[in-house]
């Protein structure tokens, strides 16, 4: 790694940890959002807030008829309250893809609209094992768990009167660290750890003076979780959508923690032929630790952008994420060959030309 690249990858993995501490459920982004926007202003850019609230920066370039957008997304999974049951505990409804089974005993947040937050905990119903003989074999899921809440309340009547209600949103700890090893873990890394990526690109081209032979742009979207988070907001002249979003890991799959993956196909089909080949040469002719995969279960903003009717060319790669959508497990290194294959592909340094 030289001088350089660290710097750029110290920037980002500070901006991650920063984006992480940001409770970001989808359906509540502001906050987040805002913190990009001043992200990308600091850098001497001037991004606009969508309409949706997502953020969209343009980073310079020469061919605007020919430009590439890339997404990364800054909504995480998270819940709403379902209901404030009769013992003054709550029942969740999930935001995203939310599995019961990954979130219990994990501390939360209950963000009322109009009364600040509340402390709790996930937790399954009648959670103490010297009580609930059933412990071990009821099933995980959202009509038998529930949020215990840090406060003095044993009715219904009792947490109302604190501002809490249906459709409340509620947050889960991130509980983020950051090994001596280089193994960066926190829930939420799908796809704040993307999304600090695409920040340190940004950085780079500003302080690089660089001028890219192709404009490109950068959309932080806030409804990938959902499904819609891509599916507007791709500016004239696009005709290339490159989704940078966690690189799966798993069995049946190529990619570690340490290598950016190359999706060929995921669930919506597979992605455009010459912008995966593209990719592929790129980061054989640098020397990029990569590898290419199918993904199973898995849906992106690029996907989404083409379901949306957009005639664009579309590709995803991203550094690797093992336990996705549960406590999350990934490396500088696939931080620092997503950074690099980014460089490599579309700022054409030690490789051909791109697509």
């Amino acid at each position: 790694m030289d001088i350089k690249t660290d710097k750029y990858l110290e920037y980002i993995v500070e901006e991650t940890k920063k984006l992480l501490a940001i409770d970001s459920p989808t359906g509540y982004t502001n906050d987040v959002a805002e913190y990009c926007m001043e992200a990308y202003r600091e850098m001497g850019y001037t991004p606009v807030k969508t309409v949706k609230g997502g953020v969209l920066a343009d980073l310079g370039g020469k061919d605007a008829d020919n430009a590439v957008l890339l997404e990364a997304h800054a909504d995480t999974l998270g819940a709403m309250v379902a209901e404030v049951k009769g013992n003054g505990r709550l029942r969740l409804t999930p935001l995203g893809g939310l599995n019961p089974n990954n979130a219990e005993a994990e501390n939360c947040r209950v963000i009322t609209r109009f009364s600040g937050k509340y402390e709790g905990t996930f937790q399954l119903v009648n959670a103490s094992t010297h009580v609930n003989g059933d412990y071990s074999d009821t099933k995980r899921g959202f009509d038998t768990m529930e949020v215990v809440l840090d406060e003095k309340t044993e009715s219904k009547e009792e947490t109302e009167k604190l501002g809490i209600m249906t459709g409340d949103i509620v947050a889960f700890d991130p509980r983020t660290v950051v090994t001596s090893k280089g193994y960066i873990k926190s829930r939420f890394l799908d796809d704040k750890l993307s999304t600090g990526i695409l920040l340190g690109f940004a950085r780079y081209i500003r302080e690089e003076n660089l001028i890219p032979d192709r404009k490109i742009y950068q959309h932080i979207t806030v409804y990938e979780e959902v499904g819609h988070g891509a599916c507007g907001t791709v500016p004239e002249g696009v005709t290339e959508i490159l989704s940078v979003d966690m690189g799966c890991v798993g069995d049946g799959l190529a990619c570690q923690e340490h290598q950016v993956s190359i999706c060929a196909k995921d669930s919506g089909g597979p992605y455009n032929y010459e912008v995966v080949t593209g990719l592929i040469q790129a980061a054989r002719e640098r020397g990029i630790d990569f590898a290419v995969d199918i993904y199973p279960h898995y849906g992106s903003d690029a996907d989404a952008a083409l379901s949306a009717g957009y005639d664009v060319k579309h590709g995803l790669i991203g550094a690797g994420v093992y336990a996705s959508h549960g406590y999350e497990r990934s490396h500088v290194d696939g931080v620092k060959n997503t950074f690099e294959l980014l460089k490599t592909y579309l700022l054409n340094e030690g490789a051909g030309k791109n697509q």
